[in-house]
């Protein structure tokens, strides 16, 4: 199996699409998960924060996992 010039592009230009649309969408939901919080201890706030963090770590990595293999296999129909 040989490696793509073409799909390697794409996978490069489909990770950065991953990590805009990523972060774009972590920050959406964070600030409207934000509003919804009801954190009453400093115990609350720090469970909410690591929750907050996670859920963006994920975010952005599925994202860029995604986007990088559509990235490839756009970019091996065009060789």
């Amino acid at each position: 199996m040989t490696v793509s010039p073409a799909g390697m592009i794409g996978a490069a230009i489909g990770i950065f699409i991953g990590v805009i649309g990523g972060r774009v969408v972590a920050f959406a939901l964070e600030r409207r998960l934000r509003l919804l919080d009801r954190s009453l201890t400093a115990e609350e706030q720090a469970s909410f924060e690591r929750k907050i963090a996670l859920m963006r770590r994920l975010i952005v990595g599925i994202d860029i996992v995604t986007f990088a293999a559509v990235g490839y296999w756009a970019g091996t129909l065009f060789e």
